[in-house]
């Protein structure tokens, strides 16, 4: 029986357990069940005082401290060195564990790498999502590439797979990769700006490497401000190798999309948590989490025969370019699910390290210029911020036993004995294995040519795959990727920047280039540099990643109650909505007791309200509703915030429902533009519009957990209402106009 085996028979039972959280136990300390009386110094000798350097004085009068204190000075210096080199780039991060596994044995036909084609197995995994550019202390919710990495323990090592949240790069070529760093980073004269690419060296760089067109208009994308971690996909970038049982070898690709489908933010809803709620992404996943909603992907991979490498118009070692799903499908062959947060973050989150070059027997390299250097630079790396023995860490630690002849070196940990450090050896000891016995094998790929510091021809071409993605968005994507590039130019304060981009984006589309010169004061072309082919592709817009089956699965709803709510209709609407797998959040005058009709204010028992109205903006929810109650209406009719509430979620294209009272307050106090809202008070008709769910009156069903769905209805305000917060947002408000007409 496997190691990983006996770990997990040894592990509690839970869904939430694996051999890799079984192994952890083995560095894990609860101090609140530990057989120590208390604190202790690190050589073990417990501590009587904790707060008090050891001085010289009489009792009355405070004397110099002494350098004789040796705990004093353990616990300040060992504070002093916390802190370890925090990442160059994805330094804002957070991370979960879970497991993955292959639905059958499909892939066995391109590699014989067993996390791929064992489905008796399953997998432990660590995730790490971060962003790229902003340090540690940075906001969640900036516009950025999100890092999408995935260590899997297996039994034949660890594999890394080191990606992002979307499927190319700004360069071809890993050599460049510290000039972009150091232009997408805070400027070095002031420092500025934290956390976001709009200032004048990173669009100077990227207007002079026309290959980051294609990558621009990704991040430009609300790609670059995903709604959650858990509803974003995850990318390999780099195109990586599979061999098989046959000595045959695929160019592959790697793929993760959420089950919950690819959402994203409204920007001015992005930049505001930004300071409302900069922790936002990290409390999301650990809400789903903890609520047993676990964060889902299908694992997908995109592969193609080595026969098939040069018959595109695009060069398939290119990370500045996509396979297109029309030439080269996605076969889907398992999936990966987080069910568990970390204990500590530090030692998990922080001290996790990933290497592209970390690959087990089955998987391989391409000559994909881009993941060449990345597999020196990665490992280099880790050791930086690290030290040597990083892979000893134990979030590091592979399950698989680990022998070999490195030794010594800072912060060893393993301790090997015998008097054999080397190979070969008279004793024979850890010999190389065969790889017909498990040893890694390379394949034996035929190599010829000169050494020489250029490109293929296929590298020269920039802006047919720009226009392919930017051609495949929806409406109201190309607004907003409009938006986002205007924005972002109109930080750059130097003429120079902003006018030459402009030309760059005339290569990308007319139209586009003409808008985006006229909004940032650049130069306006009067012809295009080059005609926009016109070809879409499936699976660019998030648009085409809606869920087969309606969902409201962990969607954040906002009930907005003052004194004088309709109690059974508010726990009515609770249930029904948690039957659909949401949250429901009641939002009060204050934390705590909130009083329906019928009982006064400070007898009852009342409803408890999750947070006040001013601890929470529309921002930190999906979607919201105002329940009927006479008195209650006319409070929030009275109180700006709340007014501001629904002219807020409005403009952020978010559901909205109303019932009775909650729909007059709608209509008087907010006066939401276009939008046709239920007249009669008592009427049980529904109207939706324009994503506004309004109705007279709610009775509930018997059994609302067995009666729930998502769909239209004339009668039923809750599944209309789901419906609407299914769709992640009405932007056909935003497409008509209906969101410039209201301040927020």
């Amino acid at each position: 029986m496997s190691r990983i085996v006996e770990a997990l028979k040894e592990t509690a039972t839970g869904i939430t357990n694996t051999a890799k959280i079984a192994d952890l136990q083995r560095n894990t300390i609860d101090p609140a069940n530990t057989p120590a009386k208390g604190q202790a110094t690190d050589f073990g000798v417990y501590i009587s005082d904790t707060d008090n350097w050891l001085k010289a004085t009489e009792g009355t009068t405070t004397g110099p401290s002494l350098l004789e204190d040796h705990i004093a000075r353990e616990k300040v210096s060992r504070f002093d060195h916390e802190r370890i080199p925090e990442r160059v780039i994805h330094a804002r991060g957070t991370g979960a564990h879970g497991y993955f596994k292959v639905y059958d044995d499909r892939a066995a036909k391109y590699t014989h790498a067993k996390v791929l084609t064992d489905a008796s197995r399953e997998t432990p995994v660590f995730v790490r999502f971060s962003t790229v550019q902003g340090p540690r202390g940075s906001a969640d919710t900036v516009r950025d590439v999100r890092g999408f990495a995935v260590k899997f323990y297996t039994e034949e090592g660890n594999w890394d797979i080191v990606g992002n949240d979307i499927p190319i790069f700004f360069i071809q070529d890993a050599m460049k990769f510290p000039d972009l760093v150091h232009a997408v980073k805070p400027e070095p004269h002031n420092d500025v700006p934290t956390g976001q690419s709009a200032h004048n060296n990173f669009w100077d760089y990227v207007g002079l490497q026309p290959e980051a067109s294609h990558m621009i208009m990704w991040v430009m994308s609300d790609r670059g401000i995903p709604r959650s971690l858990r509803m974003m996909q995850g990318f390999g970038v780099n195109t990586w190798t599979l061999h098989n049982d046959k000595n045959e070898r695929f160019f592959v690709k790697f793929i993760w999309t959420p089950e919950l489908g690819v959402h994203s933010f409204v920007w001015d809803e992005a930049l505001k948590l930004c300071g409302q709620d900069p922790d936002f992404h990290r409390k999301d996943l650990q809400e789903a989490i903890e609520n047993g909603a676990y964060p889902k992907w299908k694992f997908g991979i995109q592969v193609l025969p080595e026969s098939r490498e040069h018959e595109f118009d695009f060069d398939i070692l290119d990370a500045t370019k996509v396979w297109p799903v029309e030439q080269v499908p996605i076969e889907y062959i398992g999936e990966m699910v987080l069910n568990r947060m970390v204990d500590e973050y530090f030692p998990e989150v922080e001290q996790v390290a990933f290497c592209t070059s970390h690959v087990v027997p089955g998987i391989g390299f391409s000559d994909d210029p881009l993941l060449q250097g990345r597999n020196f630079s990665y490992f280099d790396t880790q050791i930086s911020r690290l030290g040597i023995n990083w892979q000893e860490l134990p979030i590091n630690r592979p399950l698989c036993p680990v022998l070999n002849n490195h030794r010594d070196g800072k912060s060893r940990h393993k301790i090997t004995k015998g008097t054999i450090n080397y190979w070969p050896n008279r004793k024979g000891v850890l010999a190389p294995v065969p790889h017909h016995q498990g040893g890694y094998a390379e394949y034996a790929q035929k190599v010829e040519g000169m050494k020489q510091r250029v490109r293929g021809a296929k590298f020269q071409e920039h802006y047919s795959q720009a226009q392919l993605f930017y051609n495949s968005l929806a409406p109201h994507e190309k607004a907003h990727l409009k938006n986002a590039i205007g924005f972002e130019l109109d930080h750059c304060d130097d003429p120079d920047v902003y006018k030459h981009y402009t030309k760059i984006l005339n290569n990308v589309d007319f139209d586009l280039a003409k808008e985006i010169a006229h909004k940032v004061g650049g130069i306006v072309p009067d012809a295009p540099a080059r005609p926009n082919h016109g070809k879409t592709s499936a699976l660019l817009s998030q648009t085409d990643f809606m869920p087969d089956e309606p969902t409201i699965k962990t969607r954040r709803i906002a009930i907005l109650a003052a004194d004088g709510f309709n109690g059974p209709e508010v726990l009515a609407i609770r249930a029904a909505l948690k039957a659909g797998g949401a949250t429901t959040w009641l939002i009060g005058p204050r934390r705590g007791k909130v009083y329906p009709a019928g009982q006064k204010v400070g007898e009852g028992e009342g409803m408890t309200a999750d947070h006040h109205f001013e601890a929470q903006r529309s921002t930190m929810f999906d979607a919201l509703i105002i329940p009927s109650g006479t008195e209650h209406a006319a409070s929030l009719a009275k109180d700006g915030r709340i007014v501001h509430w629904v002219r807020e979620a409005f403009g952020h294209c978010k559901a909205i429902g109303a019932i009775g009272e909650g729909v007059t307050f709608i209509r008087d106090a907010c006066a939401l533009p276009g939008v046709e809202l239920q007249p009669a008070p008592n009427s049980e008709v529904v109207l939706s519009s324009y994503g506004v769910v309004t109705t007279g009156k709610y009775d509930a069903p018997a059994a609302p957990g067995e009666l729930f769905k998502i769909a239209k209805s004339e009668k039923d305000f809750i599944s209309n209402f789901a419906f609407e917060v299914s769709k992640h947002r009405c932007y056909e408000r935003e497409l008509d106009g209906l969101t410039s007409q209201v301040a927020y």
